[in-house]
């Protein structure tokens, strides 16, 4: 009886939408912003966000976020609206401005008064949308996968470009036919201001890291075909912390940072001090402020690391699967790669005392495709462009 009245309010709420977002006006100084689906405070709708809050005070902007997060983000400065509660139903069918950078549900209508700006959260380098040959993630099946993908991306009014190779991709992957702003990316304008000793010591005492050691941040990403259910997904850890631990314990710190979709609670006993779970920690920026070196495997973290132009080691053990099974690359990444691709973590030892030995060169070839827009203004650009301010 319960589950047959929950699914008929769930039905309601979804046709209340429709009708408010079609019939109540919009009122032109309300912005809703999200990340990740309401479960940060973070990235390009972040940084949009403080610009406006910076520079203009006539603006009423509320954040989007999962019931279970809001105790994590009560901390922050913002007003919260929990994700479809009866106040979001208001707030989001009032809106003149939607800004995220995840898709929202397919249930969620538009109106034409609405302008949804869609941010998307990386450079990409795995093939999205339309380009995936195969979708293998749960609950759904690649005709039905690329259908959705291209109706949601229909919705959006505005799509944020990091780069003109970005551009490209994006207007094929998702079809998109309404207006790219090739700006760089807003939440890079922070690693660009920001990238000092006195912001980085900052990050360091607030977490609680020690001082005197450097820091790794591993930020590996999720694999399509390793999931528990739909938007939950496994990470088997490859990386041997142990190993790393005899051999880099008295320098070094690991920062082990997961992506927003893996649901691993990673078992770290006797890893203390050394390995620190950052996965829950808000906002990654922080993270690459205080790294001295990234290890990653696929995630598009690299593109954004690459503004600080400091060194990186790609661990991707299983890169034919990766590459030839789930999904497929837009560029020769073993080529073109801006750091050493290893399959074993005594390879990833070995890199990480060839960078200590030998000072780094970053790749000004990738540095200049890639990071060339990035100069600590993308979010000014931005929001003169769509708000006309």
């Amino acid at each position: 009886m319960k589950k047959k009245l929950k699914k008929r309010l769930k039905k309601i709420y979804k046709k209340l939408f429709k009708l408010m977002s079609i019939y109540l006006p919009k009122n032109r100084r309300l912005i809703i912003f999200e990340s990740f689906s309401g479960k940060q405070y973070s990235d390009n709708p972040r940084a949009i966000y403080e610009y406006i809050q910076n520079h203009y005070s006539d603006y009423s902007m509320y954040w989007s976020v999962d019931k279970r997060k809001i105790d994590d983000l009560k901390d922050h400065n913002i007003k919260i609206v929990r994700r479809f509660s009866l106040k979001w139903l208001f707030l989001m069918t009032r809106a003149k401005y939607w800004v995220t950078n995840c898709r929202l549900p397919l249930w969620v209508s538009k109106s034409p008064q609405t302008v949804y700006v869609q941010t998307w959260h990386g450079t990409p380098l795995k093939r999205l949308g339309l380009d995936i040959e195969q979708v293998h993630m749960p609950g759904t099946n690649t005709k039905k996968y690329k259908r959705n993908f291209t109706r949601e991306a229909a919705k959006w009014d505005y799509l944020i470009s990091p780069n003109g190779y970005s551009t490209e991709i994006f207007r094929q992957a998702f079809d998109f036919k309404k207006k790219v702003i090739e700006s760089g990316y807003p939440r890079n304008d922070f690693l660009i201001q920001s990238n000092n000793a006195v912001a980085s010591a900052k990050i360091k005492n607030a977490c609680g890291l020690p001082i005197d050691k450097k820091v790794i941040l591993y930020a590996p990403t999720w694999r399509d075909n390793q999931f528990y259910a739909k938007g939950r997904y496994k990470f088997d850890l490859q990386l041997d912390l142990d190993a790393m631990k005899k051999e880099l314990g008295d320098e070094y710190i690991i920062l082990l940072r997961l992506h927003y979709l893996v649901s691993e609670n990673l078992d770290l006993s006797g890893m203390e001090g050394f390995v620190f779970d950052v996965s829950s920690y808000g906002d990654i920026r922080d993270l690459y402020l205080i790294s001295d070196l990234l290890i990653t495997d696929y995630s598009s973290v690299f593109f954004d690391y690459a503004n600080l132009k400091r060194p990186m080691i790609f661990f991707v053990h299983d890169i034919e699967e990766y590459r030839d099974q789930l999904r497929g690359f837009y560029f020769d990444f073993e080529k073109e790669a801006p750091g050493p691709l290893v399959r074993t973590t005594e390879d990833v030892i070995k890199e990480i005392r060839a960078i200590d030995q030998h000072s780094f060169t970053p790749s000004e070839d990738f540095y200049k495709k890639f990071c060339h827009l990035e100069n600590g203004r993308a979010s000014e650009q931005v929001v003169k462009e769509i708000f006309q301010l």
